[in-house]
């Protein structure tokens, strides 16, 4: 049916935030937050005895770039690890969206790999990291954007930024809309 129209609205980001709030996780280092996905913090992205123990094969760095955590595919030669960089500001004004699908791609092959197992980080893994890693849910698990929250926020105490919100209620709708125009 051409034209459908969708009226789909996900919650406002003060109602996000506020459940955010009321949903409080882990605040360790790093957490397993999916089936081998991890998201974790910039101490945790620079410990190769941690990424080794945890088997890590793949890395999100969501706050890529030299004047933040200037890791990259040079820093973990040595343990074999595939490297995905992203120079995103902590900022509300940041446009983190236009990351959202390659790199849930990224991740999506990092977990089909044999024995794959992915870290996302930022700094403090709450806020860029956490925003990829609920991007990659809706995308690539089909979770709308409040499920993704709560799936993520049982396991990590999370905070993704206003504006990250609302580019994330941005991506619910459209991927809302897009499911709905293939079930007519």
């Amino acid at each position: 049916m051409a034209g459908v129209v969708s009226n789909y609205e996900p919650l406002p980001v003060h109602d996000l935030q506020r459940f955010l709030w009321n949903h409080r996780g882990s605040t360790g280092h790093v957490n397993q937050v999916w089936p081998r996905l991890y998201l974790g913090d910039a101490f945790t992205a620079r410990d190769k005895s941690v990424l080794r123990q945890l088997g890590i094969t793949h890395i999100v760095n969501a706050a890529y770039g030299r004047y933040r955590i200037n890791t990259g595919p040079e820093f973990y030669r040595d343990l074999n690890i595939d490297f995905y960089g992203v120079e995103a500001d902590d900022h509300p004004h940041f446009n983190l969206s236009e990351y959202f699908f390659p790199a849930a791609q990224f991740i999506g092959a990092g977990l089909q790999s044999p024995n794959g197992r992915v870290l996302v980080h930022c700094a403090m893994g709450i806020s860029r990291a956490a925003s990829i890693v609920l991007a990659f849910l809706m995308i690539s698990e089909g979770m709308s954007l409040l499920d993704a929250l709560r799936s993520v926020s049982e396991h990590r105490d999370i905070s993704p930024n206003p504006g990250f919100l609302e580019q994330l209620r941005q991506l619910d709708i459209k991927l809302e809309a897009k499911k709905r125009s293939r079930s007519t």
